[in-house]
């Protein structure tokens, strides 16, 4: 999955993204957190316990009226955040 932009609340722990395609993409917030300025959240695609976990980072902009999430594809920047997500889990 590549980038998906905008934001629509539905409900507290739910969050609708428009994919690139213009279709809407649903997500489940498990957790989320801010490291080094940026905001980062916990999804997953479905409330079921067999579902995919993702992490979008808000790369949005102070002028922005919608936060941009884009999913997290860098390597690096996934162990980390993962990591610190997992902590945020185990508590």
């Amino acid at each position: 999955m590549n980038a998906a932009q905008g934001k629509e609340r539905m409900e507290e722990d739910q969050i609708v993204l428009e994919g690139e395609n213009g279709e809407k993409l649903v997500f489940y917030v498990l957790e989320q957190t801010r490291i080094a300025g940026k905001s980062y959240l916990l999804v997953t695609d479905s409330r079921d316990g067999d579902a995919e976990a993702f992490i979008l980072r808000d790369d949005s902009e102070d002028t922005d009226k919608e936060s941009v999430y884009v999913f997290v594809e860098d390597d690096a920047e996934f162990e980390a955040i993962s990591g610190v997500f997992e902590g945020m889990l185990d508590e």
